[in-house]
């Protein structure tokens, strides 16, 4: 595949950012008791939020990072983190809002991820981690500066599966000459669809411990299982 000529534009870079910290804030003002945050928490994580993926995207590019490139990113990272804090009251009674925020955010940075890949000439598959990871290391950031279970790697609504599923699409249309801009809103739609069924219909991928248990009943059939 031949490389592309692509740059992220910076508006659209920043808007990811400024989403991711939004919502960063809006996770971080809903703690109570032991594990509330004040202001200076709550900035934090919406900064880690905005920046997590698109900084996990050039490093595994070997790109320069593009958020210490311009004062606007952190400016724009503080921004959205205070106004998710002002925000944090009104909202956390519109959960459905603070999903699909959550499903945008996710689509922004795997597609901006996937297509970044895609255009420095990278494989299909390779594009398509790029994407995963940039759309989910936000969180995964913000989970570890708070010392909660890294969520994606625990039951729960589809998470990295979307922005997969999202990145594909993404990568497939690339195949076929669609415009890498095309291509992005369309992973965005997919991601952000996916993910905001899955809270709504409350779906999951299967425990580990379900598949095991589905192998012993294959492999055992119809023997008695003697419990101690």
């Amino acid at each position: 595949m031949e490389t592309q000529q692509f740059f992220i534009p910076l508006w659209l870079d920043l808007t990811a950012v400024g989403l991711g910290g939004v919502q960063g804030a809006l996770f971080a003002s809903g703690f109570r008791g032991q594990r509330r945050l004040d202001l200076l928490g709550v900035a934090l994580v919406g900064i880690v939020m905005g920046f997590g993926g698109g900084m996990i995207r050039d490093l595994l590019l070997n790109e320069p990072l593009r958020a210490l490139q311009s004062n606007w990113y952190l400016i724009v990272a503080i921004a959205a983190s205070l106004l998710g804090m002002l925000l944090a009251g009104p909202l956390t009674r519109v959960n459905g809002l603070i999903v699909g925020l959550d499903a945008i955010v996710i689509g922004m940075f795997g597609a901006l991820g996937t297509s970044k890949a895609l255009a420095l000439g990278l494989p299909i598959l390779p594009a398509v981690f790029v994407g995963v990871a940039a759309a989910a290391g936000g969180g995964v950031l913000r989970d570890m500066l708070m010392g909660l279970p890294i969520a994606i790697m625990h039951v729960g609504s589809l998470y990295a599966v979307a922005a997969g599923a999202g990145c594909i699409v993404l990568a497939v249309l690339d195949l076929f000459d669609v415009p890498l801009f095309i291509g992005g809103i369309v992973c965005v739609a997919v991601t952000a669809v996916i993910r905001w069924l899955a809270v709504i219909f409350d779906v999951s991928l299967p425990e580990q411990r379900m598949l095991y248990r589905r192998k012993v009943a294959t492999e055992t059939g119809m023997l008695p299982v003697i419990r101690n």
